[in-house]
């Protein structure tokens, strides 16, 4: 009888409580749901202390004790980052902190002689208010995670100062970026009359692809060095793969990555037929400065091929990265993406949910009820009816949704692991996975559920086992 009474009750309250109170059982639950999926896999990491049997031939007990501490780590942070996140929301939520920025963001538009009529000045008031809080609260998370958790393990490359300046140059080019942008996409819902939703839908379409076309030409420099591949064995055998597939390549470039991180990584972007390749310096062996400072550091001279003892002391000087046959079967790998349309495919789906969700959102932003059950009894401002429906409204959708995406990336993954095979590339393929996943400390074993449904990559062994019956010999 309790708990049917309670429901009753709940039933009873207004509809602007059974919706507040709603979005904060949901965001309670999905917390509730991520912490008991991370207790799983932190199990895994505090009892899986010696290498399994299946892996004793592809990782040495060294390099697994240290991905799992390193993992343990990053759970550990991960808990009380999280249970942070909720709280501070949380508490925003209950007392008003929505409708009090709105407040605040008005007075500040009033010092300057704008009225409530000035609705696109305020909001872009609120949204620089918002993010400043944002990244003054996260700001200690983010110093923790990089100075204590990412030193200790051995891949932070930054100074306290690099790392202000970069936070503070992120801040101001979101800035630059986002408030232009939003006051573009309010403006055409002010203006859009009905059909405001496909208006609106088209204009953050041709943003998405304008900022993928210019994000690694005039936004990533801002951050890391590029440079072009130098002439050489590498940059030819990329340019003769790109043309064996018909992947219109125009440059290669090696970004600067070790200067911030130890971590490894390589991506392709540009449309029709200007296309560019870019490979972090801390994938390259041959080209990682990292691996320059630790020869130098160790006061060793470069061996020659005659000495015996070469190739140990190659192995005992190399910190990372990969030769030039396996970075050319992660390239395989990525170029596979882009024949087989995985880039495009997520493109429509992102553009579909996009459409549809602004039609949603039509459908809603004239329930005054929403924006009651959040704070704003007098007003109804574009902007917080964005916050309130896409942010708190659309989350069960966005959750399955997320997961759904997820399984959708495992299935590319393999599939462009396969086209890499079909390249010749399988034997190099498994030998890269392996040297990046010690590289980045990746802890092999995993929680089945944590696994399907975090992952978007599938688990190293699987990846593996899958290439392991096509390796050239």
């Amino acid at each position: 009888m309790g708990m049917w009474a309670s429901l009753d009750a709940m039933w009873e309250m207004s509809a602007e409580k059974r919706i507040f109170g709603a979005v904060l059982l949901f965001s309670w639950t999905v917390y509730l749901w991520e912490t008991f999926l991370a207790r799983r896999q932190r199990r895994i990491y505090k009892t899986t202390t010696h290498v399994p049997l299946e892996l004793g031939q592809i990782m040495d007990s060294e390099t697994f004790e240290k991905s799992r501490l390193y993992q343990l780590d990053k759970s550990t942070f991960s808990f009380w980052s999280g249970l942070y996140s909720e709280v501070e929301g949380t508490l925003i939520l209950l007392f008003g902190g929505i409708p009090y920025l709105w407040r605040l963001s008005g007075r500040f538009c009033g010092y300057a002689g704008f009225g409530p009529e000035y609705e696109i000045t305020q909001s872009l008031v609120f949204l620089l208010l918002a993010t400043l809080f944002s990244a003054l609260t996260g700001l200690p998370w983010s110093l923790y995670n990089t100075f204590v958790i990412e030193e200790k393990h051995g891949f932070n490359q930054q100074t306290l100062g690099f790392f202000m300046k970069d936070a503070i140059k992120k801040f101001i080019v979101t800035q630059c970026i986002l408030l232009p942008v939003s006051s573009l996409l309010l403006y055409i819902i002010k203006i859009g009359g009905d059909y405001f939703f496909i208006y609106a839908w088209l204009f953050t379409l041709v943003v998405s692809l304008v900022l993928v076309t210019i994000y690694a030409d005039y936004i990533a420099p801002l951050f890391d060095k590029f440079t072009p591949l130098p002439e050489g064995k590498l940059k030819q055998e990329i340019e003769v793969m790109a043309k064996s597939i018909d992947f219109p390549l125009t440059k290669v470039y090696v970004v600067q990555g070790s200067k911030r991180s130890s971590h490894s990584n390589a991506y392709f972007y540009g449309f029709f037929k200007n296309k560019r390749i870019v490979l972090f310096d801390t994938l390259l062996e041959e080209y990682s400065v990292l691996n320059k400072d630790i020869q130098e550091e160790s006061g060793m001279e470069p061996c020659n091929d005659g000495e015996g003892d070469c190739e140990e002391i190659k192995a005992k000087n190399k910190k990372q990265g990969c030769k030039n046959e396996e970075v050319l079967a992660v390239l395989g790998h990525e170029l596979g993406h882009w024949k087989l349309g995985h880039t495009v495919k997520n493109i429509i789906i992102s553009q579909m949910n996009s459409f549809l969700c602004f039609f949603l959102f039509a459908v809603l932003i004239g329930r005054k009820e929403l924006f009651v059950a959040f704070g704003f009894y007098d007003s109804q401002p574009t902007l917080i009816g964005l916050l309130i429906i896409f942010q708190f409204i659309f989350s069960p959708y966005n959750e399955v949704l997320s997961f759904c995406l997820t399984v959708l990336s495992r299935r590319f993954e393999f599939q462009a692991d396969a086209f890499a095979k079909k390249l010749g590339k399988a034997k190099d393929l498994y030998s890269a996975l392996i040297k990046l996943n010690k590289d980045n400390l990746g802890f092999p074993v995993s929680d089945w559920l944590f696994s399907m449904w975090h992952y978007s990559h599938p688990p190293l062994l699987e990846r593996l086992q899958a290439l392991k019956n096509s390796k050239q010999d």
